[in-house]
């Protein structure tokens, strides 16, 4: 017969199971509701960078839709407002944006304008020109004066001219004088006068800038003499720096009275150059090397004391010239001990240092097509043979007694 207390027992074993049945699903609703938590703060997180993204997105297309705003150059300022020089080269008085600071707005500044009333909606900062930018420019050349052969007077002329003004500027000053401002290379075509050019920067460690005249004669007027300008300027802040202008003869020939506009847009070009090597901007550490082959054709202003204040001369090499380059280009070249550059350089009479190179050039590609490990006298004669037909010197006769 059960107690009272087992019945009691009996009783209360129910409730306890419920107890914790009830706790247990307690417990799994807060976790439930944790994660559900959890997961709602990353949707809200997600919703929030989505939002962000289509914001930016939103604003690419607000841009894109934007029209095209027009580059331009300002000339002046008034009370009316600014003269501008459009990128086509049109002068407009127009308004500014009010927002603006006025120290920004100053004569030269580059500005962009609105398409539809050319109004000024911003100032934009200095950029040099993709030509000045994308002109050559060599930290140090990697030519010296060991692979310019046949050219031992040119380049002592050259580095006096140029080096002297980089490595004893505190002699000039205790003599009182003023170091050369450029050079002129006169000579025909393939003669070394850029070998020359660079290997005068690559002795004085300066910063050397190359392009062709032709390139700074433009379309639209004054964009010529602005390129001259952003040149200079970019040299000046590079210094030291040497400034190599090849075929000067494009915009440097003489002035004469009757031109058509485009001549006249080209002398606009030499009187920015003209002004720049001899104007109230010292060029200080900035040396200008130019080059032509038609001397006769130049204005008589660029070759005056005081712009190029040396004129050096590059003629086609003589024998012991032409030796010279020889030697220079075979160097690193595995050529027959039976072939005697001697005997070449005595042949090649009236060739160009680049002849010459494309000689040697021409007889390694023939060794190199047959398999050999050397330049034999077969290849330089094959060589020479193409050279000289093609620059209509006539056929080398097989028996020259070029080798032994």
């Amino acid at each position: 017969m059960a107690t009272g207390s087992d019945a009691h027992r009996q009783e209360d074993s129910p409730n306890t199971s419920s107890v914790s049945n009830l706790q247990s699903e307690i417990k799994g609703l807060t976790e439930t509701a944790q994660q559900l938590l959890t997961d709602k703060l990353l949707l809200e997180s997600e919703i929030s960078q989505v939002k962000k993204r289509a914001s930016r997105l939103e604003e690419e297309v607000r841009n894109l839709r934007t029209p095209p705003m027009v580059i331009g150059h300002i000339q002046d300022l008034t009370d009316e407002g600014a003269i501008v020089r459009s990128s086509n080269g049109t002068v407009f008085l127009v308004s500014i944006n009010p927002r603006i600071e006025d120290s920004l707005l100053i004569p030269g500044a580059r500005v962009a304008l609105n398409q539809d009333n050319l109004s000024v909606i911003e100032v934009l900062s200095d950029s040099w020109d993709p030509l000045v930018v994308t002109s050559e420019i060599i930290e140090k050349p990697s030519v010296t004066f060991d692979d310019v052969g046949g050219l031992e007077e040119q380049i002592i002329q050259i580095r006096e001219a140029v080096e002297l003004s980089f490595t004893n500027r505190d002699d000039f000053e205790r003599f009182s004088i003023d170091p050369p401002k450029g050079v002129l290379l006169t000579g025909p075509p393939g003669t070394g006068k850029t070998m020359l050019a660079k290997a005068v920067a690559n002795s004085t460690n300066a910063v050397f800038l190359g392009l062709v005249a032709s390139e700074l004669a433009q379309k639209y007027i004054g964009e010529g003499g602005r390129l001259v300008r952003e040149i200079f300027d970019l040299a000046r802040k590079r210094a030291p720096a040497i400034v190599f202008i090849d075929e000067l003869d494009a915009i440097g020939s003489k002035r004469l009275d009757s031109a058509t506009s485009g001549d006249r847009e080209v002398q606009r070009t030499l009187m920015q150059l003209l002004s720049e090597l001899d104007g109230f901007a010292p060029l200080e550490d900035v040396k200008i090397i130019a080059a032509t082959n038609r001397p006769e054709l130049l204005d008589n202003a660029l070759l005056r004391p005081g712009r190029f204040d040396r004129i050096v001369e590059i003629p086609l090499p003589d024998e012991d010239g032409r030796l010279s380059i020889l030697k220079v280009h075979t160097k690193n070249t595995p050529i027959s001990g039976r072939i005697k550059l001697e005997e070449i350089a005595s042949k090649t009479d009236g060739f160009s240092g680049a002849e010459l190179k494309s000689l040697v050039v021409e007889a390694g590609v023939s060794a190199i097509s047959k398999g050999n490990k050397k330049i034999t006298k077969s290849d330089f004669l094959n060589s020479l043979e193409k050279l000289t037909l093609n620059s209509e010197k006539g056929r080398i006769d097989n028996s020259s007694g070029l080798y032994d």
